[in-house]
């Protein structure tokens, strides 16, 4: 019995890791170093990650509700819609080889929410397994594995600085932001396809 619990606590785990994408936080982090010093760098990094998980574990304890009765939207719609925004994302990763780029007047305060809380690690993928995973998971194992998830997530963006010199230095940056890019997107058209699949799976139970 513990030895199915843990399996399920890792798969959740495994599941939502992927989909914050620590690889990626880093590339996010070093396009902002050329605008911002170290320290503010990670200010935005640890004010983002607790933003992240505020709105995460909301999504978690009452997405259903706010989507159902709110504001009457199904969930597979929300996947739809959220993939059309994570493959634009991608997109945008493998054609410019960044992930955001921001006015050169921003102050980290502007961009500690929006774009780096949400979406970058709160995003499309991470809200809607914030609300579909208890079901499979349970809450308890959804909330530990979205923690430990930010958890290694903020690591990696506050040593980005550093793990972007060591990329820089055998010029695998460029190279490695298009191929995540590319993972991006691909993820954004599987949530579409997932989405769609939902979509006609609740049409046919009513034929």
């Amino acid at each position: 019995m513990l030895a199915f619990k843990v399996k399920l606590l890792l798969s959740c785990f495994v599941a939502i890791i992927a989909l914050v994408n620590p690889i990626q936080k880093v590339f996010v982090i070093t396009s902002l170093q050329n605008q911002f010093d170290e320290a503010s760098t990670r200010l935005i990094a640890i004010k983002a990650t607790i933003t992240a998980f505020i709105i995460l574990v909301f999504f978690l304890l009452l997405g259903e509700i706010v989507f159902s009765y709110a504001f009457h939207i199904e969930i597979y719609a929300f996947q739809i819609t959220c993939g059309v925004v994570l493959f634009y994302n991608g997109l945008n990763g493998l054609q410019n080889g960044m992930f955001i780029k921001v006015d050169k007047n921003v102050s980290v305060k502007d961009i500690t929410t929006v774009p780096i809380a949400i979406p970058m690690i709160a995003g499309p993928a991470t809200i809607t397994a914030a609300v579909t995973f208890p079901a499979n998971y349970g809450h308890t194992n959804t909330i530990v594995s979205i923690a430990a998830a930010l958890a290694i997530n903020l690591v990696f963006m506050l040593y980005a600085r550093h793990i972007g010199k060591f990329l820089s230095k055998y010029n695998l940056m460029n190279p490695l932001v298009r191929i995540f890019g590319l993972i991006v997107a691909t993820i954004g058209v599987q949530m579409i396809l997932n989405g769609i699949w939902t979509f006609v799976t609740e049409i046919v139970k009513f034929i």
